[in-house]
């Protein structure tokens, strides 16, 4: 007897939290959330802010966007930060693959965020100096295998967009191209106008008035599929490297433990958010593409990609500077 009203009344407390936690979500959110992002300026930095202005709109709530600057600081005040929904985190890539980068981080991308939506993918172009005697895809990688090391590529820090994306055509392509690494994205792309180096993989928003102007030439896009901005720009897997796709991502997180009806919630707003004509157009400018998830697609995409470039940055021996 006792057994049977003690089950009862563990069903009946479990029920009574379901209750609580759903009301809850209904109400949420009722007072400003923060944002908190690590990047300074940058298209990290962009997103955030076009994030929260769409977000801001469908939660009639103020989201304040609260940039901690470079480094660890605002990933760890996210991660550590009450798992009420009030507090969000947005970053890109860097987030899941510093901890492939460099020893004895701080936090676990895994267990200390919950993944809500992804926001935006960035795809790279790549470029060569029209001294170059490749004029495609299969050329280039023709052109390396014959002479081994004697092309060259720029790219940003150690782990940077254009890094990764090189050493993985390289892996992928089985070429030496030989890497020469600059202070950001912006003097690897000069050093490329002047000649100074053949190969860039550029960001596909900052590099349009050079291809367009026949200072560098466009041989083919690291997304999955070709994009709306470059329709007739092949993408690398169809140009020779069957498999290849690569691009700069950020999204949305919330600490671990947020109630997954507010989790929900969100990823759902987001997706409705960031679609809006003029918030998409406005990233669409810079290059990028949306993308809106679920909160499980966002895990799974992250998983995946740690575990791809996790055998790059293994085998190219990438550390961070």
């Amino acid at each position: 007897m006792w057994r049977s009203c003690f089950a009862s009344g563990m069903v009946m407390t479990a029920a009574a939290v379901l209750d609580a936690r759903m009301a809850w979500a209904q109400t949420y959110p009722d007072r400003p959330i923060r944002l908190v992002t690590s990047a300074v300026g940058g298209s990290t930095d962009f997103a955030a802010r076009l994030v929260a202005l769409g977000l801001s709109s469908s939660l009639s709530q103020p989201i304040i966007v609260d940039n901690r600057g470079g480094g660890l600081v605002g990933i760890e005040i996210a991660a550590r930060a009450v798992p009420d929904g009030y507090t969000l985190f947005y970053a890109g890539s860097i987030l899941w693959l510093l901890p492939l980068l460099q020893d004895n981080v701080s936090y676990d991308t895994l267990k200390d965020f919950a993944p809500v939506s992804l926001v935006v993918e960035s795809p790279n172009i790549i470029l060569v100096h029209p001294s170059v005697a490749a004029k495609s895809v299969k050329e280039l990688i023709a052109l390396a295998k014959a002479k081994p090391g004697a092309l060259n590529y720029g790219s940003g820090g150690a782990g940077s967009s254009g890094h990764l994306a090189a050493e993985l055509f390289k892996s992928m392509a089985g070429v030496n191209i030989v890497r020469i690494p600059f202070k950001g994205t912006g003097p690897a792309l000069t050093a490329l106008l002047s000649g100074e180096i053949q190969v860039l993989m550029g960001s596909s928003g900052g590099t349009t008035p050079h291809i367009k102007g026949g200072k560098v030439r466009a041989l083919a896009i690291t997304s999955a599929k070709r994009s709306a901005s470059y329709p007739d720009l092949p993408t690398v897997a169809e140009a020779g490297v069957p498999g290849y796709e690569y691009g700069q991502t950020s999204g949305l997180f919330a600490p671990a433990k947020t109630p997954a009806a507010i989790i929900n919630r969100l990823s759902t707003e987001t997706a409705r958010a960031i679609n809006r004509p003029e918030i998409k157009d406005k990233f669409a400018a810079t290059g990028g593409e949306v993308e809106g998830s679920t909160p499980q697609e966002f895990s799974a995409k992250i998983k995946s990609e740690i575990a791809r470039l996790g055998k790059v940055i293994k085998d190219a021996n990438i550390r961070a500077e």
